[in-house]
Parts: structure tokens; sequence; C-alpha cells
């Protein structure tokens, strides 16, 4: 039973190696992975217990404790190196669609100009690593963000939705694209006893 705790169990996902494309490279050092490539250049801090292994266009990713918590942190960790090597090679994108009348994005130097049926136009500050596209057969009801940094896309992209989430009456807001929208049956027109 002994031996069996001093035995240092590996995550199933973050075993496998991960493949580093051409123009990436990755370094890791002061607690701090680092991988530059075509996309751009991303740090994050490296979480404990693991021990990061470069050798050629491979990186591996081994537990350092035994246990459970040796795996997790190792699955952890490959993921978290995979999601940076794919943003600094191919990048992430994500679509934002303005559903509504008069909806409109603009995009003025690092500003995003939106015009989304309130009582005040929002204007929001762009991230520096975000790069913001608005097609122009679009009319500006879409927005295309692209950028090697998964986390600052998600989090922009939540951010923009955020100024105005879509309505389940009607569905009159800005949605993410493919997004699925359970729209309620608005309250019968006449109705007795109703409050006018």
């Amino acid at each position: 039973m002994a031996t069996e705790t001093l035995q240092i169990r590996q995550s199933r996902v973050g075993k496998r190696p991960v493949a580093l494309p051409k123009g990436v490279s990755i370094t890791v050092g002061d607690g701090q992975i680092k991988v530059q490539g075509p996309k751009g250049q991303l740090a994050k801090k490296l979480p404990p217990n693991v021990d990061v292994k470069i050798e050629g266009a491979t990186v591996s990713v081994l537990p350092t404790i035994s246990g459970r918590d040796g795996a997790r942190f190792q699955g952890l960790v490959r993921a978290l190196v995979n999601t940076m090597v794919l943003g600094a090679s191919e990048g992430y994108t994500k679509t934002l669609e303005l559903h509504g009348t008069g909806y409109r994005a603009e995009l003025k130097g690092a500003v995003l100009n939106l015009a989304l049926g309130l009582s005040h136009p929002v204007n929001f500050p762009v991230p520096a690593s975000i790069t913001v596209q608005i097609p122009a057969d679009s009319k500006g009801t879409i927005i295309v963000l692209t950028g090697p940094d998964k986390e600052v896309m998600g989090q922009t992209a939540a951010t923009i939705r955020g100024f105005r989430p879509p309505s389940p009456y009607g569905g009159k807001g800005v949605r993410y694209r493919g997004e699925k929208i359970r729209e309620k049956a608005g309250k019968a027109a006449g109705g007795k006893g109703g409050k006018k």
C-alpha cells in the first residue's frame, strides 16, 4: 500500500506531448512559460508541482508530486501549454452578431463604438492583443475578434456581449455566432384584468 502512494500518477491527457509547429518557440524560466509564434507572444505563470521538458519540437509535462494532485496539475499545465501554442501559431477567433433595429458597431482607432438601443453609445477600449474587424458587407452588425490569447479573447467577447445580452423576448442584443437563444412568448395583448 505504501509503495502505491509513492507512485507518480499521470493524467491521461497530460502525459501526451505537445508538438510545436514551425515558427513557434517556448521557454520556461523564472516561474513562467513563454511562447512566441507568428501570431504573437504569450506569457503565463507556471503552476506548481510540474516539470516542463522541451525536447526538440515537443513539450512534455511531468508531475513532481505523487497522487491525484500531481495528475491534476499535469493535465492543467498540458492544456495551458497547448492553448498557448495554438494561440501563438494560429490565433483564436470569435464572432459576435448584433441583432436589433439601429444596432451598429464602428471601430475608431482602438475604441469600439457600439449603438445598442441604449440611451447612450457604448465606447469600449479594445485590449492591445485583440484585433477587431467589422466586415463592410455586414453594415456594422458583425464584429470579428482575433488574437493569440484565448483567455483575453473570451473575456473581451463576454464583455461586449454583456453590454446588451440577447433578450428572450424577440432576441434583440449581442450574441455569439451560432448561439441559440431560447425565446419566450410575449404577453398576450389585450388580456383581461392586466395593468396597462
